[in-house]
């Protein structure tokens, strides 16, 4: 069943452009209250977070560095599952971790593959 596998890179760069414009804006939402206000207060963590989302996410976007960005949202995004989610509760459905939890494995994956076609360095 390989119908769709003459669209591999194509998909795959969907795929890393999609996850870091859904990335960037968690970053937007924290800083500037866009799309929707941010229901938490900031603190250094927080906004340590929201610039990485804001930046990581706008890199791996434009495939741009996408690497190195990558990693470091996919460690940001394993700190914040640990730190928020994961100890209440040993399964991401139930302890609300599940989107940081595949945010997590989803850019360590474009990490270990890069940033594909469409993409400023596609190497």
């Amino acid at each position: 069943m390989n119908f769709l596998s003459k669209y591999t890179e194509h998909t795959y760069s969907a795929f890393r452009i999609v996850a870091g414009f859904l990335f960037l804006c968690h970053g937007t939402q924290k800083l500037f209250g866009f799309p929707i206000d941010f229901p938490y207060p900031l603190n250094a963590m927080s906004t340590s977070a929201a610039v990485i989302e804001l930046i990581a996410g706008a890199l791996i976007i434009v495939g741009f560095y996408s690497r190195y960005a990558a990693f470091l949202a996919s460690g940001t995004m394993a700190v914040a599952y640990w730190m928020v989610h994961g100890l209440n509760n040993p399964f991401p459905i139930a302890n609300g971790g599940e989107i940081s939890a595949f945010y997590c494995f989803a850019f360590l994956y474009i990490a270990a593959k890069g940033p594909g076609i469409w993409s400023i360095n596609n190497k």
